[in-house]
């Protein structure tokens, strides 16, 4: 018989996983001078494969074709996942799933996932803790975005700043995700 007991330790004791929301009520972290974490503003996701040139005349922004790049513009952002896959962001009621593009997918995955903001001096340090990827700016430099683990759970790590990090997480991962930030702000070291 499984040990029920190990699955207890994959979640924080004080993470809630409500029906209204991941993270409802979840103050931002804050370690002052080094970090802080907090909810992505509310965003609309589109899951995209396809034709690069097609979809990015259909949503209005150049889709990047490097490997592991992001582009931004005018409050819309795509991040390159695969070699016809995309991860489209922007704010709420700009994107619609129903574009037509030919021999294109068009998903809406907003229901699915939400971002995570990192950000501070302390922010690749808190990342490493989960993370198994070299942060270090001249292996993941400003721009870069992949798909990688943070403990136990698949996530999509964007570095959009110096010590700014934007994480997309599935929603059934937010809690533990989150607590397992919490937990390693809470040792980060001082200035």
């Amino acid at each position: 018989m499984p040990d029920t007991i190990a699955l207890d330790r994959l979640r924080p004791a004080d993470a809630t996983l409500g029906l209204s929301g991941p993270l409802d009520g979840a103050a931002p972290v804050i370690v002052p001078g080094r970090l802080s974490l907090r909810p992505a503003a509310d965003m609309a996701r589109l899951a995209l494969r396809g034709d690069p040139a097609a979809l990015g005349a259909a949503f209005g922004l150049a889709l990047p074709t490097q490997p592991c790049r992001a582009v931004a513009s005018d409050g819309r952002s795509a991040l390159w996942l695969g070699p016809d896959e995309w991860l489209l962001l922007a704010s709420p009621g700009t994107l619609s799933a129903d574009a037509a593009v030919a021999s294109a997918s068009v998903v809406d995955i907003g229901h699915r996932q939400i971002g995570l903001v990192l950000e501070g001096p302390g922010a690749v340090d808190a990342l490493a803790a989960g993370c198994p990827l070299d942060l270090h700016p001249t292996a993941f430099p400003v721009g870069m975005c992949t798909r990688t683990v943070f403990g136990k759970a698949e996530i999509v790590l964007w570095r959009e700043g110096a010590e700014r990090f934007h994480m997309e997480v599935w929603r059934s991962f937010a809690a533990y995700v989150h607590g397992l930030l919490e937990r390693a702000a809470a040792c980060a070291r001082g200035p």
